[in-house]
């Protein structure tokens, strides 16, 4: 199936697996690119010496065909970073949240095809203008940090403001769902927690099992981790975060602050300069923005270390849904599968 993404970035089916932070490593992203998929790294949690590794581990694995890596653009060695990209060949840079107009030419001069995630109208309008080769659309079902309009009224607005390709995220899992985003008038579907729920996925089979136990009703939208809206399944941890009083909040965030620096090599400073770029057009206090610090270190926990007792579990509402663990081979294979289905059985004039 050919559209605007694939011709853009060269990949074979219009599916993304997103950058989530411990999931999206070298074994995953590579499976999904070998599924005919463009897969994404996610570096926000690595070094940047663990970043240039796992580039070179993906590109052995799967004979040069594209991928990405996904990027906090708001990070303090974001241009390092990107730099990194440019130096080892990476096709495609996503980010988290908009990149700068000197970052977009700076990759898009070097070859690289640049695709920020957007959650409103606005930014994506913003990208657009500074040269952003395509956008990541995410409507509120989507897990992890996420807005609160839904993809169904979301994507179309944005299709209709940017005359670039856009890809939908938040609520796709299936190959109908990729005909439903083909229908808006997207190139094709980007897909966190679906991907995340593979055999592939590097996740504890534990994680894995309380994600599928989910029920719709269970994936929750909560701001007690880091102060922003974040979606998650609902667990004892979440619970007792949000009864938690804020100093108590705010001792966990500065255990779990210093933890990230050790362990993503990142100075003081640089938190403290990722902090203020952070608080940069938000209303955040500095209370909220040390909470942020919970965040990767919660998600290590339960996505590495397999502690559902003691991390947080970022997730699409779509965990509601999903039931088993396919290999991204046979996730990918189904969806477009699906799709042809969906698409021959719609009526015909």
């Amino acid at each position: 199936m050919e559209t605007a993404l694939t011709k853009l970035v060269g990949c074979e089916h219009p599916v993304v697996q997103t950058g989530m932070g411990w999931v999206a490593g070298p074994r995953l992203v590579s499976a999904a690119v070998n599924a005919g998929a463009l897969g994404i790294l996610a570096s926000a949690t690595m070094t940047l010496d663990q970043l240039r590794s796992a580039v070179r581990e993906v590109r052995s694995r799967t004979d040069g065909r594209p991928f990405g890596v996904n990027l906090r653009a708001d990070a303090g060695d974001a241009a390092q970073r990107a730099e990194l990209i440019v130096e080892e060949g990476v096709r495609v840079a996503s980010f988290a949240l908009a990149p700068s107009r000197e970052l977009i030419l700076r990759l898009k001069d070097a070859g690289v095809v640049v695709v920020p995630s957007v959650g409103a109208r606005r930014h994506a309008e913003k990208v657009a203008a500074w040269g952003a080769d395509a956008v990541i659309v995410q409507g509120g079902e989507g897990g992890g940090h996420t807005g609160e309009v839904a993809s169904t009224v979301l994507l179309p607005q944005v299709v209709d403001a940017v005359d670039i390709p856009v890809v939908a995220a938040g609520g796709f899992h299936d190959g109908r769902g990729l005909v439903a985003a083909l229908a808006y008038g997207a190139a094709g579907v980007a897909m966190g927690t679906r991907f995340l729920l593979t055999s592939d996925s590097t996740v504890p089979d534990a994680v894995k099992a309380r994600y599928l136990a989910a029920t719709v009703k269970d994936v929750t939208v909560t701001e007690a981790v880091d102060g922003l809206p974040h979606r998650m399944l609902r667990t004892e941890l979440v619970e007792s975060l949000e009864r938690a009083g804020r100093t108590t909040a705010l001792l966990r965030a500065v255990r779990h602050a210093a933890g990230f620096r050790k362990l993503s090599g990142l100075s003081w400073s640089q938190l403290v300069r990722d902090g203020l770029a952070m608080k940069h057009g938000k209303e955040l206090t500095w209370g909220q923005v040390l909470l942020a610090a919970n965040t990767p270190m919660l998600l290590k926990a339960s996505m590495v270390e397999g502690r559902t007792d003691l991390g947080v579990m970022a997730s699409g509402q779509v965990a509601g849904v999903i039931e088993d663990l396919p290999s991204c081979a046979e996730l990918v294979a189904r969806v477009m599968a699906e799709a042809e289905q969906a698409l021959r059985a719609l009526p015909r004039t």
